[in-house]
């Protein structure tokens, strides 16, 4: 085993989390799922290659269908304290100190600990972030809730796409979500167990139910590992890929000992029908910011699907997160106009029969909980079992209609370029025009702009046809409006960085899987880190054991 010293002034930090025996766990786990891990991701470009090959769609699994037609079988019910978590807050990266302890102290039922989409995953922020977490869960935090009263954590680990650059076993860089897991569960599992607080997850952007089955294969092994009792990891599987949605319910049955639920996002979700479909007209995504929303057919659906499967097989359903941010005053128009706004479209997730959704804003949190205590009754709505649903792949494929903007194009690309720029920073989110962006709301951006490139689509408000020339127009526009709000020189140079990345993502003749992984990948974000990878032993991990 290979592992980069400690970033610049974590040093205690770093030799709290890497003891010998915490490194003896994370190279046994590495070496007995890297493999599955690989093979995951392989079949991800076998059915990609197969619907391209093939010009087919998914559907419903045939092989699976005993599975779906079988009406006994459900999960185990999930401990008490994910029972009713109506309001969590979502995108927190734990690395940020000062957030995480306003959101232990504050009114939320739950905290999505984000090493994901939030999260610029530096190897500062992992160490910092899973350092936190140990804190928060060893009660070290002044004036804090003992973690069985604060909110609940819902840690989420890295996907399968992201690799951790600083530590190699057996000569190859380590998967991302099991150095997160590893160190998340090594250190807290057994406290949080203790406490009836946990470990509870979050798992990201799984795309069937084979990968459903490894994480399942992980939690086994880990609590035997651990000595802690089978089925008290508990997951909620986010659903953010179109192949996903066909198989809900062999993903719940996969992990039916471990399961705390789905849930049901719209960005990611949105852009996975560039990623697997994006090439085909008839699959062209229109202007998200005036035709794309949870009241379209294509994602009512899934989200009815979702609620629907979930409660018949007794899992907890929850929904997205309300982006948007209350500005200060609350007697001011805008903020009464924001606070509508959320509330109409959270209103619509919890008449779907969603049991708790996310928001970023902390000031949000006490709205909405009285929003759900106002439409529903008791600690969740698993008693809706959503019988009038019926989705077919037909409402589960369909575009919605409507074009493309001018304001939506360059809106797309003012969020692509920031994110990078945020990113190229050490973040993993920014603000922009009154709402928090993160790299889902990145991804459907570079994705429909890749897309109407691809398509030569033209602009309904305007004569142009989007295409190369226009969109590198564009870009210049838009990042000297962006050079205005901050005018230093290092600013500028990072600003024009990100512009020249993103152009390179959008022009790229085949579309790149995720933004993350081309980020985390690029030269430019791991000349940042400035990492010397030495021996383990170096931590006084004897050789021979690795």
């Amino acid at each position: 085993m290979e592992l980069c010293p400690p970033p610049s002034h974590l040093e205690e930090e770093f030799k709290a989390l890497f003891t010998t025996e915490c490194l003896l766990f994370l190279h046994e786990l590495i070496s007995t799922f890297d493999e599955e891990v690989d093979q995951v991701l392989r079949l991800r470009v076998s059915r990609k290659a197969h619907l391209d090959l093939s010009g087919g769609l998914p559907n419903f699994l045939e092989t699976t269908s005993h599975i779906r037609r079988d009406p006994e079988w459900r999960v185990l019910p999930v401990p008490p304290r994910l029972q009713r978590r109506h309001v969590d807050i979502g995108d927190l990266a734990p690395c940020d100190t000062q957030r995480f302890i306003k959101a232990l102290l504050s009114p939320a039922q739950g905290i999505q600990v984000d090493f994901d989409d939030g999260n610029c995953p530096t190897y500062f922020n992992q160490i910092k972030g899973i350092h936190n977490v140990l804190k928060a869960v060893d009660n070290q935090f002044p004036d804090v809730p003992h973690i069985s009263q604060a909110p609940v954590l819902m840690l989420r680990p890295r996907a399968w796409n992201m690799v951790e650059h600083n530590m190699m076993v057996k000569g190859k860089e380590v998967p991302g979500p099991l150095f997160d897991f590893g160190l998340l569960m090594f250190h807290c599992g057994k406290t949080l167990y203790e406490n009836k607080s946990g470990p509870f997850f979050y798992l990201s952007k799984v795309e069937s139910f084979m990968e459903a089955r490894l994480w399942n294969k992980i939690f086994v092994w880990t609590q035997e590992k651990l000595g802690l009792p089978l089925g008290c990891i508990k997951a909620t599987v986010l659903i953010e890929n179109v192949l996903a949605a066909f198989e809900m319910e062999e993903i719940l049955f996969e992990l039916r000992d471990h399961s705390a639920g789905l849930n049901c996002g719209i960005w990611d979700y949105s852009a996975s029908f560039v990623n697997k479909f994006g090439h085909r007209h008839n699959f062209l995504l229109p202007d998200r910011s005036k035709y794309v929303n949870m009241e379209k057919r294509f994602l009512r659906s899934y989200m009815d699907l979702l609620v629907q499967t979930c409660h018949r097989r007794g899992a907890l359903a929850t929904g997205g997160m309300a982006a948007m941010l209350l500005p200060q005053d609350p007697l001011s128009n805008s903020y009464q106009r924001v606070l509508a706004t959320v509330t109409r479209l959270k209103l619509l997730e919890i008449k779907a029969g969603v049991d708790g959704f996310m928001v970023y804003d902390l000031s949000l949190i006490e709205p909405m909980q009285k929003l759900f205590q106002l439409h529903t009754k008791g600690d969740n709505q698993l008693h809706q079992l959503r019988n009038d649903v019926s989705v077919t792949p037909d409402d589960l494929l369909t575009m919605p209609s409507g074009g493309v903007t001018l304001y939506g194009l360059k809106y797309n690309i003012g969020v692509g370029i920031l994110f990078i720029n945020a990113w190229l920073s050490g973040n993993g989110h920014f603000f922009h025009r009154g709402q928090v962006e993160d790299s889902a709301t990145a991804e459907i951006s570079r994705s429909q702009v890749w897309q109407w490139i691809r398509h030569q689509t033209r602009l309904e408000d305007d004569p142009r046809v989007v295409n190369r020339q226009l969109v590198t127009d564009l870009v210049l526009e838009v990042l000297m409006e962006l050079r205005e709000m901050d005018p230093s020189d290092r600013s500028k140079q990072r600003l024009n960085t990100a512009a020249d990345m993103f152009l390179e993502v959008v022009l790229k003749r085949d579309f790149p899987e995720f933004i993350t992984s081309y980020l985390n990948q690029d030269h430019t974000f791991l000349s940042s880190q400035d990492c010397r990878l030495v021996e383990a032993v170096d931590t006084d991990v004897p050789r021979h054991k690795l």
